[in-house]
């Protein structure tokens, strides 16, 4: 019951969050891209929220923590300030291009396919997290749920897929907040990942039993085929 109960506190107020950037951004409530953005993204993690919390409680709990905690490398610390600052901070700009500013002209048919790309991008997120249970935001071994590296799924394809799928939804956010120039989000956040990657292999490497393994027959760490 607690982490229902912590479910629903950290949705209200997550969003409730990204709802005064977006649309203090827009300068507006009336902005149709910024109620699709909001309104989608609470439907979709109402329902995988509950379905983590039936199947795997454990995930969910790591998955509710805050982004900065005891136990994780100061490095990473420095990192992954800056890089949530640059997703929010992204998001506002999303907004004010498209509804204070109006730089961008985008059909409404490239807004609802951006919310097909969301979708997808967010599906193909929770089937990482479906097969590694130990898929926490912040860089942590956790040896008191006796994490092992995992190498099926997502995970025989690129070494990182949760962050693979992440640049689709900054994507497809750009997209549906109705933002073209929102779209030069997506190669900064690859940049901000690209500097974590290595801090989160280190720890895995050092920390993780047979990850060396894994890691010399998965060559690809965040886009197949690039890098």
């Amino acid at each position: 019951m607690g982490l229902v109960i912590n479910l629903i506190v950290q949705t209200i107020v997550w969003f409730g969050f990204m709802g005064a950037i977006i649309f203090g951004a827009a300068g507006t409530l009336d902005y149709l891209g910024g109620w699709l953005y909001l309104g989608e993204m609470i439907a979709i993690s109402v329902v995988l929220g509950v379905y983590f919390a039936r199947i795997d409680p454990g995930l969910l709990r790591e998955r509710l923590k805050p982004p900065l905690q005891k136990d994780q490398p100061l490095a990473d610390k420095l990192i992954l300030i800056p890089l949530l600052l640059l997703l929010f901070g992204g998001m506002g700009f999303m907004a004010a291009d498209a509804a204070r500013w109006r730089w961008s002209t985008m059909p409404p048919s490239v807004q609802w396919a951006g919310c097909v790309l969301l979708l997808a991008a967010i599906l193909f997120m929770s089937w990482t997290m479906r097969t590694n249970s130990f898929a926490a935001p912040v860089v942590r071994i956790q040896k008191e749920r006796g994490q092992t590296v995992i190498t099926t799924g997502p995970y025989a394809i690129v070494r990182h897929p949760l962050y693979f799928g992440a640049l689709f939804y900054v994507a497809a956010t750009s997209l549906v907040l109705g933002s073209w120039w929102g779209l030069a989000t997506v190669p900064l956040v690859a940049f901000g990942f690209a500097i974590r990657v290595p801090v989160e292999e280190k720890a895995l490497h050092e920390g993780l039993q047979g990850y060396a393994d894994y890691a010399r027959r998965i060559r690809w760490r965040l886009i197949p085929f690039v890098w």
